[in-house]
């Protein structure tokens, strides 16, 4: 029976895997090992609504407490500047998988033109604002719909250390040397100040090093290389000065990749995720420069791949996160996959009663497995549809990417349209991106299909009609400073 847990790396996934066990699993010794001298990435982060789902919901932390102490921002979604259009909003509700009453077809084959507003969420982003009021008249905002958070690392980290050590996490500071291995898997790490510490289980959160899982465990890496070509990331930000406070992210296209911005309350981060066979650290870096003249002048270059390990979960050794896997941020799932790991995590524990068999890492594996490619075939999609540049790279990724299990998807797109049958397609597996995300990005690179429809001129106005009420009804709204001011004025109190 697991009773003793070792969790390598304190990082946001080695923290959020400590406090999922130990809120679920209290009775399990769980333990940290943490070097200052590795330190963390302290970029900004954008996340789903996951991630705020599984603090506030599944862990039942308090929600004034984070925001107090780790000053999140909200994010209704992200914006990008991508394909013919000048841009096009991608939100975490329904704007496509749904049906309006009054519509005869889907609303995507509305939505050639322009689908801005299509939402709720999508009329606030227009509007640059953060929350509609609500009609009861009390002037206070409407948060009851998904969000995600913008939130500096740095802050997160400092944020959910506090939480673990009130939790009962001990912290063990040193760096790893060497394992001892047994015949069930490993039995105990070993430190360069001489420290040994056995355990019946290990959390690898070792980030991109993957000490356990893939250097000690030597488990094989499947390369996301011919589905996503970008391996390099220039990351600046700079002090917020009078720019307006934006509650969405934006994915901009480059010369060879796309640039994020992600807004803070008091700084702006930028990044320009990149392939180095396409352009030079120098070259990316001066195009970064460009385009944004107030960051550093000598920005961070970043090296990763894509892809994941075979295997997650090996003998009794679990990685999670960065240790297990990573696909480029381009729809900000770092979190969430690490959310989705710690959760199923505890449901094999649950389930087999501390006392995990080979079946349910069987499991594991193949949930965990099938979730990052789910992450990568979304992604890749961004990549081929892209029209908004013609050079070499872009052509590269239109001709070149490959889709894996949503290409039929796509062919039946390319048949019938924007229909909701298309779910239908999609490999039958757990999709955090749904129908809808696709369809966003089909319907917003204007990707062509046979089945054309022709609305109405009455069709037309209705559909132009609700969203040109509700982006009028989200000017009136509350901006994302306004909103932090509130929480934090003495009269407001979280629902």
């Amino acid at each position: 029976m697991i009773q003793n847990v070792l969790v390598l790396g304190a990082g946001s996934a080695g923290l959020l895997a400590a406090i999922t066990l130990k809120k679920k699993l209290p009775t399990l010794n769980v333990r940290i090992v943490r070097s200052s001298d590795i330190g963390v990435i302290g970029v900004g982060e954008g996340t789903t609504p996951a991630f705020p789902q599984h603090l506030f919901d599944y862990l039942g932390l308090d929600v004034a407490r984070f925001f107090k102490e780790a000053e999140p921002t909200w994010k209704l979604g992200i914006r990008f500047v991508w394909g013919p259009r000048e841009y096009f909003d991608y939100t975490f509700h329904q704007q496509f998988e749904g049906r309006w009453s009054h519509l005869s077809r889907e609303p995507g084959f509305y939505a050639y033109e322009d689908f801005r507003g299509a939402d709720i969420p999508s009329a606030l982003m227009e509007a640059g604002k953060a929350f509609m009021f609500k009609t009861d008249g009390s002037g206070d905002p409407d948060m009851n719909m998904k969000f995600a958070l913008h939130i500096e690392n740095l802050k997160l980290v400092a944020t959910l250390e506090k939480i673990a050590e009130e939790f009962g996490v001990k912290f063990l500071e040193g760096k790893v040397s060497g394992v001892e291995r047994g015949p069930a898997g490993l039995t105990a790490l070993r430190l360069e100040d001489g420290q040994r510490l056995e355990a019946d289980f290990f959390v690898d959160c070792s980030g991109f090093r993957s000490e356990l899982l893939g250097r000690a465990m030597e488990e094989p890496f499947v390369n996301y290389d011919r589905a996503l070509f970008c391996d390099r990331a220039v990351i600046g930000g700079w002090d917020r000065t009078t720019e307006t406070t934006l509650a969405y992210t934006t994915a901009e296209t480059m010369e060879a990749g796309w640039a994020w911005q992600i807004e803070h309350e008091h700084h702006i981060n930028r990044g320009y995720v990149y392939c180095s066979q396409a352009i030079s650290d120098e070259a990316a870096c001066e195009e970064f420069l460009r385009k944004n003249p107030k960051a550093p002048k000598s920005p961070r270059v970043v090296k990763f791949r894509s892809g994941r390990y075979r295997r997650m979960w090996v003998e009794n050794v679990v990685a999670i996160g960065n240790a297990a896997g990573f696909v480029e941020p381009l729809e900000a799932s770092a979190l969430m996959a690490v959310t989705t790991q710690c959760q199923k995590l505890v449901d094999m524990f649950v389930n087999s009663s501390l006392q995990p068999n080979e079946s349910l890492r069987a499991l594991y594996n193949h949930l965990a497995g099938g979730s990052f490619d789910t992450i990568r075939d979304f992604l890749s999609l961004h990549y081929k549809l892209n029209t908004r540049l013609d050079n070499e790279f872009w052509r590269h990724c239109r001709e070149d990417t490959e889709l894996g299990g949503i290409a039929p998807l796509v062919e039946f797109y390319r048949e019938n349209g924007p229909v909701i049958l298309g779910t239908y397609t999609l490999p039958q597996f757990v999709d955090p991106y749904g129908l809808e995300g696709y369809l966003v990005m089909l319907i917003g690179n204007r990707a062509p299909y046979k089945a054309r429809y022709q609305p109405t001129a009455a069709e037309m106005n209705n559909w132009n009609q609700i969203r040109t009420t509700l982006i009028a009804r989200a000017r009136q709204g509350m901006s994302v400073d306004e909103s932090l001011r509130l929480i934090r004025s003495p009269k407001w109190r979280w629902q």
